[in-house]
């Protein structure tokens, strides 16, 4: 289905958003995809039996609406438009499971309205800024996204058409933007006032980690449940090795929340 509202990542206009609706009798599961779009890491929907599965589109990926540039702060502006698309399809008390760029914007939606939301998955998410160990990742995806090979490319051309080279190009360029302002906060230095019951998916292998990332977050989030998996990588929950057991401590967590 398409639903249409305005976004601030489409500069405050309208926006049309894309969203595979997964009906189900539980409880509804929001599903933020990362910086590449969804096709890239999907989920396997029958790992959540009874759930419904709701799974948007961001503006600028896949079949919505697409831009030319992530705004800055484009993590808030995405919380901001998820907020709407959940109005607009009448959910509330959710759970929201977001895989990087995805686990930032649901994070901020757990701190701007923690009564909102049943718990939150936060898989791969990012609390370093200056990823000094990503710089070549991020520049690769500025400057020349072929480089990634033809299998990639094949699977994001499959997701967002034509435009893929413009997808990754606008996600290098924001990276690489929030990479020189590392002293700044993806949270506002709130992240430890994150109230709603939070289960953490990481990759203990993950490149897109730093060292000493995975111990800020800890610290940060003493009471959450934790899901570190060695052979992981970036994406858990689509590696062949950890998938079954990602999708089952996710089935487990939201099964046990209130």
């Amino acid at each position: 289905m398409d639903v249409t509202l305005d976004s601030p990542l489409a500069g405050g206009g309208a926006s049309r958003i894309r969203v595979r609706d997964l009906a189900g009798a539980g409880v509804p599961v929001v599903h933020l995809h990362g910086g590449w779009g969804y096709d890239i890491y999907p989920v396997d929907a029958a790992a959540l039996p009874g759930a419904r599965l709701v799974i948007p589109d961001r503006t600028g990926y896949g079949a919505s609406t697409a831009i030319d540039a992530l705004p800055p702060r484009f993590h808030e502006a995405a919380a901001i438009e998820t907020e709407r698309l959940l109005d607009a399809l009448g959910i509330d008390r959710c759970v929201v499971w977001g895989h990087s760029d995805g686990a930032v914007i649901a994070a901020l939606l757990g701190l701007r309205d923690p009564a909102r939301y049943r718990g939150l998955v936060l898989e791969a998410i990012h609390v370093d800024r200056a990823k000094p160990g990503s710089r070549q990742f991020f520049t690769d995806m500025a400057e020349d996204p072929t480089r990634f090979g033809p299998r990639v490319a094949a699977v994001l051309h499959g997701d967002h058409g034509d435009r893929w080279q413009d997808v990754l190009r606008m996600g290098g360029r924001a990276w690489l933007a929030i990479a020189a302002r590392p002293d700044d906060d993806f949270y506002g230095g709130r992240l430890a006032a994150l109230a709603p019951p939070v289960l953490i998916v990481h990759g203990a292998d993950d490149p897109r980690t730093e060292p000493g990332e995975l111990d800020a977050l800890r610290r940060a989030l003493p009471a959450a449940e934790l899901a570190i998996l060695p052979d992981g990588g970036h994406c858990p929950h689509a590696h062949p090795r950890t998938a079954a057991e990602v999708t089952a401590r996710i089935g487990a967590f939201v099964a046990a929340l209130p």
